[in-house]
C-alpha cells in the first residue's frame, strides 16, 4: 500500500478558482461482459469533469488512468500547466492509497487528500456526481448495457453533455464549461485602476 494523505479538503470542495479542488471517485456497472468499473475525476471550482476511465479492473491503473487523463485536459488549454497547488481528494479505497497512485501525484506536484473510512460525506460532490451518473445515463438502459465498449462510448457522450449542455443549480444553473470559461474571460481583463 501507499502512504494514507491527510484530508486537506475537510468537505470544502468548492474553491475560488479552477484546479485548486480535484476529487476522485468511481462506481462499477453491470454489462454482459461482466463487472466494468467506471473512475471520474472532477474539478471542485466548476464541476467539470476532467477525466473519466472504464476498465474491468477495479486496479490503480484505473484512477491513475483517469489523473493523467485530467491532466492531459488542462495541458490541452495551457501546456505549461502542472499540478502544483492541485489537490486530489478521494474516499480511502485501496487504489487511492496506492504506491502507483501516490508515485504519481508526487511527480505530479498533486497534493493528495483523502477522507475518512467509511464517510461518504468526506466526498460527497463526487458522490452526488457518481449519482447523476447511474440516474442520467446508466439505470436510464431498461435493455442493459453490452459491453465495456458500448458503456465507454455512451460514458464520453454523458460527460460532454455534463460537462457543456447539463445546467447545475451550485452554479447558477450553468453548465460548468461556461464557469470556466467565465473564470478565463475575467483572469484576462485588465485590473481598472482604483
Amino acid at each position: 500500500p501507499g502512504f494514507r494523505s491527510p484530508d486537506l479538503v475537510r468537505r470544502d470542495w468548492v474553491r475560488e478558482a479552477p484546479d485548486l479542488v480535484w476529487v476522485a471517485d468511481f462506481t462499477h456497472v453491470r454489462t454482459r461482459e461482466g463487472w466494468m468499473y467506471v473512475s471520474f475525476l472532477q474539478d471542485g471550482f466548476s464541476r467539470r469533469i476532467l477525466g473519466f476511465t472504464v476498465r474491468a479492473s477495479m486496479g490503480a491503473e484505473l484512477v491513475t488512468s483517469t489523473l493523467l487523463q485530467a491532466v492531459s485536459v488542462r495541458r490541452r488549454t495551457n501546456p505549461t500547466f502542472v499540478g502544483d497547488g492541485v489537490i486530489h481528494h478521494s474516499d480511502a479505497g485501496s487504489q487511492y492509497v496506492s504506491l502507483a497512485l501516490t508515485e504519481k501525484l508526487l511527480d505530479l506536484g498533486v497534493a493528495g487528500s483523502v477522507g475518512r473510512v467509511g464517510t461518504a460525506h468526506d466526498n460527497a460532490l463526487m458522490e452526488s456526481t457518481i449519482g447523476l451518473y447511474k440516474t442520467e445515463l446508466v439505470n436510464r438502459r431498461a435493455i442493459g448495457w453490452d459491453s465495456r465498449q458500448e458503456l465507454e462510448t455512451a460514458t464520453a457522450r454523458w460527460v460532454a453533455w455534463f460537462n457543456r449542455e447539463r445546467l447545475h443549480g451550485e452554479l447558477g444553473y450553468r453548465p460548468p464549461i461556461e464557469i470556466e470559461m467565465e473564470y478565463l474571460q475575467n483572469q484576462r481583463l485588465p485590473r481598472q485602476a482604483a
